[in-house]
């Protein structure tokens, strides 16, 4: 049996102009972040992940520029939002355990940048492994979605100094009111 496509004029006028279709093309990337996958080994006993390796002086193999200063944790409780943060001379690179799920939200605000006022969503954990680079001068912060605490695993090429930190802030909702928001559809 053979069926005809349809167009538009087969819907219902008042469906019409709701009728949409979702992008499955590249998304806007932020210049310098980057998503580095991880190799998980799954057996029947369980599984492993080896988060970082690190060469002789401390850099991240992933990374190599990248030198390791300080490893942090945070947990995060659900429906919190810990944005916007902002580094002038750090950069991040965040782990969030498979079995957690965490949402990533990025926006650059630096003047020269190619990528200048791009923001990007990147869902962490989830089942998959994977480590976010945010260079200094990119906002950023997570939020739990969900209903479980999730954490959040991060190392940091500066050392927190409580006597001249490098934390700035932006809006949480400097990006839009429904930036941190499960996007239906």
């Amino acid at each position: 049996m053979s069926q005809k496509n349809l167009t538009p004029s087969d819907f219902a006028p008042e469906y019409r102009d709701l009728i949409s279709t979702q992008y499955y093309g590249k998304k806007p990337a932020i210049d310098g972040v980057r998503l580095i996958e991880l190799r998980t080994m799954t057996d029947d006993g369980g599984s492993f992940l080896e988060i970082a390796r690190f060469d002789e002086s401390g850099h991240l193999d992933s990374l190599p520029d990248f030198q390791v200063r300080q490893t942090s944790f945070s947990l995060v409780l659900p429906g919190a939002i810990k944005a916007f943060h902002l580094h002038f001379r750090q950069d991040d690179v965040w782990f969030v355990p498979p079995g957690d799920r965490l949402l990533a939200g990025l926006i650059d605000v630096r003047a020269n940048s190619p990528s200048k006022g791009v923001s990007m969503r990147v869902a962490l954990g989830g089942g998959k492994a994977q480590l976010l680079f945010i260079p200094r001068g990119v906002g950023h912060g997570v939020a739990n979605l969900g209903t479980v605490p999730g954490t959040i695993f991060y190392f940091v090429n500066q050392q927190f100094n409580l006597d001249d930190p490098d934390e700035r802030r932006l809006p949480h909702d400097c990006v839009g009111d429904h930036f941190w928001e499960i996007l239906p559809g």
